[in-house]
């Protein structure tokens, strides 16, 4: 019974948090975003993957492409926006940050992506903001975005 009443608190936490901490003032308060030319590191919860520094239970790899460097960008936003509940937070010549929620409780994971100068790749790092395990969320969201800009011939 214990067990279920602190599911349950943890649950509120969580979505009272969601509520109150604006999308972003988060991206700021966690140093979200490229330092010198790199995505953040992955905390040590299994909720997140890195195409950049990342270890053995968070690497992924980078996303390549043989087109523009524009007209892979211009892609990845036109994939970004069927991708269900996501939206686009900020966007540079060489960076993109989404947020997606999950489906029931509307938990927020933060998905980047860094157009490296003078590299045909495209890192990535998908995060959630809460939690130890995503079950494999992140990771499976970010191939399917691979797949996805395969689709399309990038």
């Amino acid at each position: 019974m214990s067990r279920i009443i602190a599911f349950a608190l943890l649950i509120f936490l969580t979505l009272t948090a969601s509520l109150m901490l604006p999308t972003d003032a988060w991206a700021v308060a966690s140093g979200l975003g490229v330092s010198s030319g790199h995505l953040s590191l992955c905390p040590a919860s299994d909720n997140c993957v890195v195409s950049q520094s990342g270890d053995r239970k968070h690497a992924i790899d980078p996303i390549k492409y043989h087109v523009d460097r524009n007209k892979a960008r211009e892609t990845l936003l036109k994939v970004l926006t069927v991708v269900p509940r996501t939206s686009i937070l900020e966007q540079t010549d060489n960076y993109i940050h989404a947020t997606s929620k999950s489906r029931i409780f509307k938990f927020i994971d933060d998905v980047e992506f860094y157009f490296p100068p003078n590299e045909n790749i495209i890192h990535l790092r998908s995060a959630s903001r809460i939690g130890e395990s995503d079950l494999g969320v992140n990771r499976r969201r970010l191939e399917q975005i691979r797949l996805a800009l395969g689709d399309l011939n990038i």
